[in-house]
């Protein structure tokens, strides 16, 4: 298998701080790979790209010494496999609330006997060689996410299901069960009390916990037991350094014609 950095921050016990991918392009996904995260995932479930963009981004994203992962649009079969098949190291599978789900989930990951993974690596075997089937189930992180109030409730349950590497916190959609608007609330106890619980199951499982943030919660998310954390994505760091780079050019143009606008 390829280098795993996420993986091997998991087993050295420290945190992988990761990026996300909303749109499809491989220099853009190359690029945030390049600035040294531990890990990036290309979103097929909210991101405006397809299977089809898959293939070249991992790509780009392993060039760089990143782990390359992927959130698929649902708990199905036929997806996961193709994104592994792609070469995805890991799988980020949405709307986990139960256990039944959850064992869906891991079978669909892993092949035979521990699950029921159709043998057909296209580009993992080219990308991860010749020893990818005989070290694929020990190396592909299966990631339930865990954002609603029934998976709350079965979170125990759901992270002891054998095969679970870890769990994804989708704090939008957590708030919105929770009756809170989507988002980070960290000012509602409701909020941070089901992190709490998320972190505390995971620890139990042996599993890591994850979650999707803002940089300027990562050090928060850290303290608070989070071993996976996802900092910015795409759209949010390019709307971030274009407002830098005109509010600059701004001030220059300020400066230059003595403030005349």
């Amino acid at each position: 298998m390829l280098n795993n950095p996420m993986r091997d921050k998991w087993t050295s016990g420290d945190t992988a701080i990761g990026g996300w991918m909303t749109t499809s392009n491989f220099l853009a996904a190359q690029t945030m790979a390049g600035a040294a995260f531990d890990y990036v995932c290309l979103d097929l479930q909210h991101g405006a790209l397809d299977y089809g963009d898959v293939p070249a981004m991992l790509g780009a994203v392993e060039l760089e010494g990143c782990s390359a992962i992927t959130r698929v649009p649902w708990n199905e079969p036929g997806i996961i496999g193709k994104v592994l098949d792609a070469g995805s190291v890991g799988v980020i599978i949405p709307m986990v609330n139960t256990v039944a789900q959850c064992e869906s989930a891991v079978r669909s990951c892993l092949y035979a006997p521990a699950g029921t993974r159709s043998y057909g690596p296209v580009r993992a075997g080219i990308a991860h060689g010749a020893e990818y089937y005989k070290d694929a189930n020990a190396n592909i992180s299966v990631i339930p996410m865990i954002e609603t109030v029934e998976a709350l409730a079965n979170v125990d349950a759901i992270l002891a299901v054998p095969g679970v590497t870890a769990c994804y916190v989708g704090p939008a959609d957590l708030s919105i069960t929770l009756g809170l608007p989507p988002g980070n609330n960290d000012d509602e106890p409701v909020f941070m009390e089901a992190l709490a619980t998320i972190v505390a199951a995971a620890n139990n499982a042996g599993v890591v916990a994850g979650c999707h943030t803002s940089s300027g919660l990562v050090s928060k998310r850290r303290e608070m037991g989070f071993r996976m954390i996802t900092a910015t994505s795409d759209l949010v760091a390019l709307k971030a350094g274009i407002s830098s780079e005109l509010a600059s050019a701004r001030g220059s143009a300020d400066a230059a014609d003595g403030g005349m606008y």
